[in-house]
């Protein structure tokens, strides 16, 4: 067999292994049965369902409010510290913040939750403050860990940007916070759109933390559904996460088609 085939064999078995059971989840999205494995006919019975069930619904606008919300808490901190490590210099702690951001990059997330939800309790004892765990806890905590991804994203871009535009504004007479929003911050902007929707597909995805710093009435989306699959599969999550699917399928086909218009014509 030529080195060829055998490449686009392996290419297809891997494809094949990673997508087909989300077609076969898909498909079964639209089963009348209340068996996932079993088709009997079409049918929307189990989106109607879906969109009837007020838990899911509630944690669904629930774990967007705090996706949301964390991500632009975790791009502002993120921003601020990417620009400290690459536009300040040395500065006494330097490592000691280095080693703080990239630190929930490695660490379990068991770990991070564990240590949340210690910080929280311990707080509510002393401060009285968050009083209880919900929105508040939940938020706090995905920003915290989400930061760090968002502090790799934008760093990098600092570091390959050309620090000749910045010295010729100044040379110019512009001030350092002019120069900041009229040049770093447009040529950053995409770094930090990217780093935003990390932090949100991050927090929205977030299954373990959420767990240890969420209480009564503050379950999130991936808390029900693992709630839900626990005693089997049912029809209602398939068409949830057929519709996330379709959901993230459209953000990526749009991202595809505006860069290819961005990018010059030859």
């Amino acid at each position: 067999m030529k080195r060829g085939y055998f490449t686009t064999i392996m290419a297809i078995i891997g494809f094949a292994f990673l997508y087909a059971p989300i077609v076969s989840l898909v498909v079964f999205s639209f089963n009348e049965s209340r068996l996932v494995t079993v088709w009997t006919g079409f049918s929307l019975r189990w989106y109607a369902a879906l969109f009837n069930d007020s838990q899911v619904v509630a944690a669904g606008l629930l774990s967007l409010q705090i996706a949301a919300v964390s991500a632009t808490i975790a791009t502002l901190l993120g921003t601020l510290a990417a620009i400290a490590l690459t536009r300040l210099g040395k500065f006494r702690g330097k490592t000691a913040l280095t080693g703080m951001v990239s630190a929930p990059l490695v660490m379990p997330e068991v770990i991070t939750g564990l240590s949340a939800l210690l910080l929280f309790v311990s707080m509510d004892a002393l401060l009285g403050w968050p009083g209880g765990r919900g929105f508040t806890t939940i938020t706090i905590a995905h920003s915290t860990f989400c930061m760090a991804y968002v502090t790799v994203v934008v760093r990098s871009r600092l570091i390959d940007m050309d620090r000749s535009l910045d010295e010729a504004a100044m040379d110019l007479g512009a001030t350092p916070l002019r120069v900041f929003f009229d040049i770093t911050l447009p040529i950053i902007a995409p770094a930090l759109i990217s780093g935003w929707l990390l932090a949100f597909t991050l927090s929205l995805d977030d299954l373990v933390i959420a767990s240890f710093v969420s209480g009564p009435g503050s379950s999130t989306l991936p808390m029900v559904i693992f709630s839900k699959i626990r005693l089997g599969v049912s029809p209602d999550v398939n068409a949830l996460a057929t519709i996330i699917i379709g959901i993230v399928a459209i953000g990526v086909v749009a991202a595809t088609i505006i860069g290819a218009r961005r990018q010059p014509k030859a």
